[in-house]
């Protein structure tokens, strides 16, 4: 893709220097690249480039060398831009979920000034990459398992359709004696749903503001009931219908609520500072994150938990997205 993405650039070059040849005076002269990231590489480029070469047609003394030089190091900012502003996604059959590998790392857990059980802040340590699901788990890859016979029922999809939507009406319990089991075995990997405090990091993607994009839930960023979207509290959307986050995950604020593995605790502080689940035996409560289609705003944000009973289906608005370890 890369390679292709330069053959384009140097397309684009070819074209821009026959229509700026003509311009002369009052044109910047040729200056160091700027920045460039995964989300604005390709209009900078662009932009960029035309500057490059209006400077060239003005400024005749500089060499074609330092000219060349200079386009080179825009393409070279482009590339690795790209690289890191687009995580690959990989699949280990054609009706598993698509993953995205999420980087080791550091995160502040939890929130100020908020509610009680999202205290004491506290810094988690996640000392490998691993894993996610880049979307929640569809009701087509769910409907896999069943057709294969890992999974014992169909869950009901309430009129909205299948395929791409997320699935709900499953419980913790479903997931962890069907559907992981079957994905395993079948790709003969291990896959497990994300700890809890994996899940706040894969949803902050290196924010510390209270959703991935910012401290407001903006509009028409996630659904829920107030995120100024088509689905506005009405029901779910198809997975991947808003921007992914900076780690390459989608729909990790709103939607569906996500099972994760934790047992549920009031207090921050118990949670293992290495990203491991808390568990406790016996477990009633099963911790849920990222809000739904239902929820308020406030629900949406990447600190907030909430918890429910295990082996309950709560219907419309309760999925999951799974992870796995790397080799």
């Amino acid at each position: 893709e890369i390679l292709h993405e330069l053959k384009r650039a140097l397309v684009r070059i070819e074209g821009v220097v026959q229509k700026e040849v003509a311009l002369h005076d009052g044109v910047r002269p040729l200056g160091a690249p700027a920045p460039l990231d995964g989300r604005n590489s390709r209009p900078l480029l662009e932009a960029q480039l035309s500057r490059m070469l209006t400077a060239k047609s003005a400024y005749k003394t500089r060499t074609t060398a330092a000219f060349t030089f200079a386009v080179a190091a825009v393409l070279v900012a482009a590339m690795g831009s790209a690289s890191a502003g687009e995580p690959k996604s990989f699949k280990d059959c054609s009706v598993c979920p698509e993953m995205v590998v999420v980087p080791a790392g550091r995160f502040v857990m939890g929130a100020a000034n908020s509610e009680p059980d999202e205290q004491p802040r506290r810094e988690i340590r996640i000392p490998r990459s691993f894993a996610v699901g880049k979307y929640e788990i569809t009701f087509a890859e769910w409907d896999a398992c069943f057709a294969a016979g890992g999974c014992k029922r169909q869950p009901i999809d309430y009129g909205w359709g299948r395929g791409r939507q997320p699935v709900n009406d499953v419980a913790w319990s479903d997931i962890m004696r069907e559907y992981l089991p079957w994905l395993s075995k079948t790709t003969g990997k291990t896959y497990r749903r994300l700890t809890e405090a994996e899940w706040e990091y894969s949803a902050r993607a290196g924010s510390q503001s209270a959703f991935s994009w910012g401290d407001r839930v903006g509009r028409d960023n996630a659904n829920c009931d107030g995120c100024g979207g088509a689905w506005d509290g009405s029901r779910t959307a198809p997975v991947g219908t808003f921007a992914a986050n900076a780690f390459g995950l989608h729909d990790m604020h709103g939607n569906v609520w996500d099972w994760v593995q934790d047992c549920y605790h009031g207090d921050l502080g118990k949670v293992p500072g290495d990203g491991r689940a808390f568990n406790a035996e016996p477990c009633e409560l099963r911790v849920v994150r990222g809000g739904s289609w239902l929820s308020e705003p406030d629900k949406l944000r990447s600190a907030s938990r909430d918890r429910l009973h295990g082996v309950n289906r709560y219907s419309i608005a309760i999925g999951f997205r799974v992870a796995r370890d790397l080799e």
